[in-house]
């Protein structure tokens, strides 16, 4: 693959390892994703999709390696400069990670509140202004996270993740647990965020779907490694044979029969 020029890169990750009890789940990860492209990172159960999420954003302490945000190593960031690229991203958890004891405009409200000095009545017209904008009526707005579906929980979840105008937005299962409109409602959610705020999106998913309809580009993960970066035209013909098994499933042949029947009707 052509090595992009460092501008154009918004992550850079070279040599990542991450481990457990002294046993490496991540054994030396190296990918990177272009300014305005869809990312998405894909393998089977145990490949290290979520432990890879994990230690780009640092909840993991990575064993070695280097994480290039911006073109600023954010590893070794000083503490404001660490700050500062943490509000460059936004970053929607698989379960939503909302706060239960919060309505959703306070879940929106809440980074713009620790982060900025904008007065409450600002900070509360931003928060709606962000819950408009992924398709969430204004009568959930004062509802807590309990009492949406689980479609609708995402939903919060993404626009609390836009609260502070990111460029990067990483996406943690976004489809799961959804059913095929609500899967395919969130899709269509984030190519139109995409569009409309110049963003750049990392995503762990296994929704096959998602995975045609939406990436630009995959990484597939396998035995602690990047196996392969390319279109999903590309992956679905490899010859690998993680990544033949993966993408010769039945779920998988019906998700590109389905995709080929959207391009013949264009």
């Amino acid at each position: 693959m052509i090595k992009q020029p460092n501008d154009k890169l918004v992550l850079d990750v070279q040599g990542l390892k991450t481990c457990f009890d002294d046993v490496y789940v991540l054994k030396g990860i190296d990918f990177s994703v272009r300014k305005g492209e869809v990312m998405a990172i894909v393998g089977g159960s145990g490949s290290g999709k979520s432990t890879l999420l994990r230690s780009i954003l640092l909840l993991l302490k990575p064993a070695a390696g280097t994480i290039r945000l911006f073109g600023k190593d954010f590893q070794h960031c000083s503490g404001e400069e660490e700050i500062k690229l943490r509000q460059k991203w936004g970053v929607m958890f698989q379960h939503g990670a909302l706060f239960s004891s919060l309505t959703v405009l306070e879940n929106i409200a809440f980074p713009l509140q620790e982060y900025t000095g904008l007065d409450k009545g600002m900070i509360a017209e931003i928060a709606l202004l962000k819950l408009l904008l992924v398709g969430l009526p204004l009568a959930s707005a004062h509802k807590y996270p309990s009492e949406l579906s689980g479609g609708m929980q995402k939903r919060a979840a993404i626009a609390r993740a836009l609260a502070l105008d990111p460029e990067l937005l990483f996406l943690d299962e976004p489809t799961a647990g959804l059913d095929p409109q609500g899967a395919s409602g969130l899709d269509e959610l984030v190519l139109k965020l995409k569009s409309m705020l110049d963003l750049t999106l990392v995503m762990v998913t296994h929704d096959l779907d998602t995975l045609w309809r939406v990436a630009d580009r995959v990484a597939f993960l396998g035995e602690g490694k990047v196996l392969a970066v390319g279109t999903m035209k590309q992956l679905s013909v490899m010859e690998h044979p993680l990544i033949k098994a993966y993408f010769s499933s039945p779920r998988a042949q019906a998700a590109y029969q389905r995709e080929v029947a959207a391009w013949n009707q264009k």
